[in-house]
C-alpha cells in the first residue's frame, strides 16, 4: 500500500511537472517562434528523460539494463550539446511585456497601426567572386608600372653624382694631358633617355677625341682583319708630308693605325693611379673606385642613396660615324667598335612623336625581360632596339592599345631571326648582330623565347 501511494506521488509529481513543461513550450513558441522553440523543445525533451531515468527503479544485477541505461545517458548528453544557442537578437528586445498580450478592442476613430513581424536576421553570406584573369595588356601594363620604375631619389641622385663626377675627371684631363685633344665629357646610356633601365646604377661616360679630318681616314670593317662590318680601323694618312708627331695622337699609332687599345691602357693607368678619388668621393659624399682587374674604363659608386657603374669610353666622330674604343675580345688590337646608340634612340622617338605610338614602352619591358632573364640577358639593348625598328616597318598600329599584339609579334620576329642566326642592323644590313653569339646560346634563345610566343605571360613571372 505505502509503495503504490509512493508510486502515485511520483506519478502526480511527474504529471505535474509534465503540465509546466507543456505550458512553458506553448508559451515559447509565442516568444522564440517556431525554430526557438524548437531548439527549446530539444533540449526540455532531453532533460525530461534524464529526469526520468534518475527517478526510475533501476534493475540492480542486470548488465545489460545497465548497459542500456548508460548509452542512454550519453545520448541525452549529447543531444543536450549539441543544441544549438539561440541568438541574441530573436529574444524579446523588452521584458516588462507579458508574454501573453490580451486582445484589446479597437477604439472608433483610432488608426491601428499595422502589425510588423520582424524576420529573424539571416546569417549573411559572403559572395566569394572568382579572380579575374587578367589579359597580357594589362599585365604588360602592370610590369611597366611596377617593376620596370625607377625610383625617384636614385632618377635624379644618379645623373647628378655622374656629372659631378664627369666635371672632375674633365679638370684632370686638362691639367694632366693638356697635349691631347679630348672633346668635353658626356652622359649617356637608357638611364638618361629612359629606354631600358630596372635601376639607375649604369651610367657610360662618353670622351670625345677629336682627330684632324686630313691626317686621319677610316677603313670599311669588310677590309679589317676579322671582316666584320661594324668594326672599323682609323688609318694615319699622309706621313710622307705630315710625319709622326704632326698629330697628337701619333703617340697611339700602331702599324700607322691609331690603337683603341694603346688608348685605353693610358687612360686605365690614369684612372687607377694617377687620380686622387678617395678624396673626390668625399667630396661627393661617396666611396669611388677604379676597377683595376677589368679590361674595360670602369668606375664603382657607393653613394648612401644609390649605387653607380660608370663605364668610361672614348668616342671618335668622323664621316657620320660613332666609333667607340671598345675593340673585340682576341689579338686584334686596332679596331673600333662603331655604335648606333644615338640613331636608335633619335629614331625611336621621331617614330613615336609621329603616330603617338609605344615602341619605347614596349622596348622597355622587352629590355627589362630579358636583361633579367638569365638565358635571354645578352638580347638586350640594341638587337632588341633593331627588331622593333625592323617591326614598325611593317605595322603601322604601335598604339598603347595594341602594346600586347607589338610585344607578342617582336617574340615571333625574335624566334625567326635566331632560326637563321643572322639580325641585320636597321641602319647597315651587311651587320650582323647575333655574330658574336655562340650557337649554344642562340638555341637557348631561341627554345626560351619559342615557348613565350604562346604564353607570353612567362617571360613577365619573378626569376
Amino acid at each position: 500500500m505505502a509503495e503504490f501511494t509512493g508510486q502515485r506521488g511520483k506519478r502526480q509529481e511527474d504529471g505535474g511537472l509534465g503540465s509546466v513543461l507543456d505550458l512553458l513550450l506553448a508559451n515559447a513558441r509565442l516568444v522564440l517562434g517556431v525554430s526557438g522553440a524548437a531548439v527549446l523543445a530539444i533540449a526540455t525533451l532531453a532533460v525530461k528523460r534524464l529526469i526520468d531515468r534518475a527517478t526510475s527503479p533501476r534493475d540492480e544485477g542486470d548488465p545489460k539494463a545497465e548497459q542500456k541505461s548508460l548509452e542512454e545517458s550519453w545520448q541525452d548528453l549529447a543531444l543536450i550539446k549539441a543544441t544549438p544557442k539561440l541568438p541574441k537578437k530573436q529574444r524579446r528586445e523588452d521584458l516588462s511585456e507579458p508574454l501573453l498580450s490580451p486582445a484589446r478592442p479597437p477604439v472608433p476613430g483610432e488608426a491601428r497601426e499595422p502589425r510588423v513581424c520582424s524576420a529573424p536576421p539571416e546569417t549573411p553570406q559572403v559572395e566569394f567572386s572568382p579572380p579575374r584573369c587578367l589579359t597580357l595588356q594589362e599585365k604588360l601594363l602592370s610590369h611597366y608600372s611596377s617593376r620596370l620604375a625607377v625610383p625617384e631619389v636614385q632618377a635624379s641622385l644618379a645623373p647628378q653624382l655622374a656629372r659631378s663626377i664627369c666635371a672632375q675627371l674633365q679638370n684632370f684631363l686638362q691639367i694632366k694631358c693638356p697635349e691631347l685633344p679630348f672633346g668635353s665629357l658626356f652622359l649617356s646610356g637608357p638611364l638618361l633617355d629612359g629606354l631600358g633601365a630596372l635601376a639607375a646604377n649604369h651610367v657610360h661616360l662618353m670622351l670625345p677625341v677629336v682627330l684632324d679630318a686630313a691626317l686621319w681616314s677610316l677603313i670599311p670593317g669588310e677590309d679589317t682583319v676579322v671582316r666584320n662590318p661594324q668594326y672599323w680601323m682609323i688609318k694615319r694618312t699622309d706621313l710622307e708630308y705630315f710625319p709622326r708627331g704632326r698629330s697628337p695622337w701619333d703617340r697611339f699609332i700602331v702599324g700607322r693605325y691609331l690603337s683603341s687599345n694603346a688608348l685605353n691602357e693610358t687612360l686605365h693607368k690614369m684612372l687607377v693611379a694617377s687620380i686622387n678619388w678617395p678624396a673626390i668621393g668625399s667630396l661627393l659624399g661617396s666611396v669611388i673606385h677604379p676597377v683595376v682587374a677589368s679590361q674595360e674604363l670602369k668606375l664603382e659608386v657607393k653613394h648612401d642613396q644609390v649605387e653607380l657603374s660608370i663605364a668610361l669610353f672614348p668616342v671618335v666622330e668622323m664621316e657620320d660615324k660613332v666609333l667607340l674604343a671598345a675593340p673585340p675580345e682576341g689579338l686584334v688590337e686596332n679596331l673600333w667598335l662603331e655604335s648606333f646608340y644615338r640613331a636608335e634612340v633619335s629614331k625611336l622617338k621621331e617614330l613615336d612623336a609621329g603616330d603617338a605610338g609605344a615602341r619605347q614602352c614596349c622596348l622597355r619591358i622587352l629590355n627589362g625581360v630579358c636583361k633579367s632573364h638569365p638565358a635571354l640577358h645578352k638580347l638586350s639593348g640594341s638587337p632588341l632596339t633593331h627588331v622593333v625598328l625592323h617591326l614598325s616597318a611593317t605595322s603601322s598600329d604601335w598604339a598603347e592599345e595594341s602594346l600586347a599584339d607589338r610585344f607578342q609579334q617582336v617574340l615571333e620576329e625574335l624566334v625567326g631571326y635566331l632560326e637563321k642566326g643572322v639580325l641585320p642592323s636597321y641602319f647597315n644590313h651587311k651587320i650582323n648582330l647575333f655574330c658574336e653569339l655562340l650557337e649554344e646560346e642562340i638555341d637557348e634563345m631561341g627554345f626560351t623565347l619559342y615557348r613565350a610566343v604562346s604564353e607570353p605571360e612567362l617571360l613577365l613571372k619573378e626569376k
